[in-house]
């Protein structure tokens, strides 16, 4: 939640540009659908199977719920806060505007009432409730109408209740005719509410009004029942339509009657029941974001930086068995990866491809190439069934990547399938068969890449390839190797590696050896992991952590954190990169990988994380990606002792202005170089110049 916090202040701040600003606000209600169905929805779970103990926060489950409903409610009031007072009136400034029925002049309603006509009644089913007519079964955040309503024979009759669900085949907006180049545009809610009457002959509307019911979405399964974990899948994914509801999203005005039947009808209790002045689901104002063509309202165009390959090179093999590739996304062109995987499927000397794959895009590259592969070569891909809203998806491409010829896996059973690897097994025209792999920190989506932060790797290293090769063969046949190093694969040794890092950058410390650690992930939850940074910090260790989201650990506690702080960043692009660099006495290490620093992570999932060995690649990182992101003072956030978060700029006294993120899309476009990162980020000295080696690192 304190996360969706930083990500509405973007919503609010007007020095982001408007367009933005809505997108934004339309992130923050898609957040909170996510967390309120799996995160809330797994607390009321809890509660009901008799769980006591306390989580991360000192809590029972009953208190966190408590505490979080609150928040929740507060939070809801600052969108639609944000929604109605800052971003509507602007919009309307530009020229944008979202019109009430009333508001509309002859020429506009005459267009909605033909689009009615046309496009929307056909696919209406008004429902009135009463014995012979149950209440609908309402789709989780479907966009529904409800009723009050009496016959008009019997006026002193009792009162029914009506529903309309609204077509999730049609936009949420009606674009109207209009002129001056304004985009004007009026609520489907309300262009059918206009209707009512004629959809209820014979009944007199008292009321109506918006709502929306999110459901309970977790996902269950007993592995040792099911025929197979695709048939689980499948059956849960139908079960889950019957999940119980969780949260009532109704407009502020409705009419109490309405409420309240809709409150008994759901089961749920008053605080479960969430009033928005405004369109309910504020994730749909990001319609706004694609149909008004407005590019001065948005962020300026950028064009991620192509590979360019060397002369000497004839394709990218010929480079990769020069130098490892690092990749960082968006800044470099994610069609790199993307080429590289259809030059495999494509090249006849490649003789095996293999692939892992948690979410992608509908008209994924990859599962071309892969179909392509399939007719030539072996071609093996472990897809992730239980990527969380992507099960259904998955399944499909699995089922057609089978009937292409492909073999496909499912991972080990009870645990997610969430490294980011394929490998390419190739015989070059030196007679040698070589293994080339890309290891990554994001999900094979050319879509997501274009806004998402991400770091891949291109490599033939001997010993880094052959290791992915075995862990291949630990999805497809869960055979287990007692040693996976260089890389770290979770749940097998990840964890464990990790605590040794720390303990040998502590033992650095207390031997006046240079020390510091600096980890950029998504979320920190793991206790032995944050006690192990709280005992290097106490040892001297200097820990930077860049975390996104959750973080349990607390910074600048005397005598415990002292040397610990945390930033989150916050921006145009979604930073999800894991980067990890330990200090090590001067000799650098950093690691890559798909891993957060969570339970989740290091022992229910299958993770990767993987060494940067080449020297250019290191100094990249050293010097370029860690020091701009520390030294951010434009849209980092820095967590203070009690956990809350305040701007960097607001602490740091004279603070530069600096943007990461601008930064380093400058300097794709060669428009800056590294002497404009402020000094405040550089890493030490030993850190930043680091020394080309290929020793396995000892202490893993």
């Amino acid at each position: 939640m304190q996360f969706n916090r930083r990500v509405l202040e973007e919503a609010e701040d007007p020095t982001n540009p408007l367009l933005e600003r809505v997108k934004f606000l339309a992130i923050t209600g898609n957040n909170l659908d996510e967390y309120v169905e799996i995160r809330q929805a797994g607390l009321m779970q809890r509660i009901e199977d008799g769980y006591r103990e306390t989580g991360y926060d000192g809590l029972r489950p009953d208190e966190s719920l408590a505490a979080l409903t609150t928040d929740i409610h507060t939070f809801v009031d600052a969108q639609y806060a944000c929604w109605n007072d800052r971003l509507l009136p602007e919009l309307r400034k530009q020229g944008v505007r979202l019109l009430e029925w009333e508001e509309l002049d002859e020429e506009a309603r005459t267009f909605a009432q033909g689009y009615f006509q046309r496009e929307v009644d056909p696919l209406l089913t008004p429902i009135a409730i009463d014995p012979a007519h149950p209440f609908p079964r309402v789709l989780n955040k479907a966009l529904c109408l409800a009723l009050l309503l009496r016959r008009k024979r019997k006026s002193s009759g009792p009162q029914v209740l009506g529903v309309v669900t609204v077509p999730r085949a049609l936009p949420r907006f009606v674009r109207l005719p209009a002129t001056d180049g304004r985009f004007d545009y009026l609520l489907l809610q309300d262009m059918i509410a206009q209707n009512l009457t004629t959809m209820y002959r014979g009944y007199e509307v008292l009321a109506y009004s918006a709502f929306r019911v999110t459901r309970n979405s977790n996902l269950y399964f007993e592995e040792e029942e099911a025929r197979s974990l695709l048939e689980s899948i499948r059956v849960e994914l139908h079960n889950r339509r019957k999940g119980d509801a969780v949260r009532l999203e109704i407009e502020t005005g409705a009419h109490p009657e309405i409420i309240e039947r809709l409150r008994v009808n759901f089961e749920l209790e008053e605080d479960q029941v969430f009033r928005g002045e405004g369109p309910v689901n504020l994730s749909r104002v990001m319609f706004f974001y694609g149909d008004v063509q407005r590019p001065d309202l948005k962020f300026p165009h950028f064009t991620p930086k192509p590979l360019v390959l060397s002369r000497k090179s004839a394709n990218i093999f010929d480079e990769v068995r020069m130098h490892d590739i690092l990749l960082h996304h968006p800044y470099d062109s994610y069609d790199t990866v993307v080429n590289f995987i259809e030059e495999g499927a494509r090249d006849d000397a490649v003789v095996s491809m293999k692939q892992t794959l948690y979410r992608t895009s509908q008209d994924s590259p990859v599962f071309q190439a892969m179909t392509e592969a399939a007719a030539t070569k072996e071609a093996t891909l472990v897809v992730e069934l239980m990527a969380r809203f992507d099960e259904a998806s998955n399944i499909r491409w699995a089922r057609n990547m089978e009937d292409a010829g492909v073999q496909v896996f499912h991972g080990v059973v009870g645990l997610k399938t969430h490294c980011k690897l394929a490998m390419l097994v190739r015989r070059d025209e030196d007679g040698v068969t070589r293994r080339y792999c890309h290891l990554g920190t994001g999900n094979y989506n050319p879509v997501t890449a274009r806004f998402y932060t991400d770091l891949s790797l291109l490599t033939c290293d001997p010993q880094i390839t052959e290791r992915v090769h075995m862990v291949f063969n630990y999805l497809t046949a869960h055979a287990e190797i007692d040693d996976y190093r260089p890389l770290l694969v979770a749940p097998l040794t990840m964890a464990e590696s990790f605590l040794g890092l720390i303990r040998r950058e502590a033992e650095h410390a207390q031997a006046g050896r240079p020390a510091h650690i600096v980890a950029k992930m998504n979320a920190l939850l793991e206790p032995s992991v944050i006690e192990a940074l709280y005992q290097a910090s106490q040892a001297g260790v200097d820990v930077d952590l860049i975390i996104r989201g959750v973080c349990t650990l607390r910074p600048h506690v005397k005598g415990l954190s002292d040397r610990i702080r945390v930033r989150s960043i916050v921006g145009r692009f979604l930073e999800h990169s894991r980067i990890f660099h330990f200090a090590n006495g001067g000799d650098d290490e950093i690691f890559l990988g798909s891993a957060d620093w969570m339970p989740r992570n290091l022992f229910e999932r299958c993770e990767v994380v993987f060494p940067v060995r080449d020297a250019a690649a290191k100094a990249r990182i050293h010097d370029e990606i860690l020091p701009s992101l520390l030294a951010d003072t434009v849209k980092a956030r820095l967590q203070q002792q009690d956990g809350s978060y305040v701007r960097a700029s607001k602490v740091i006294k004279d603070a530069q202005p600096f943007s990461s993120q601008d930064f380093l899309m400058k300097l794709a476009e060669g428009k800056t170089d590294l002497e404009a990162i402020p000094a405040a980020g550089l890493l030490t000295r030993q850190a930043r110049r680091p020394r080309a080696s290929k020793k396995v690192p000892a202490a893993v």
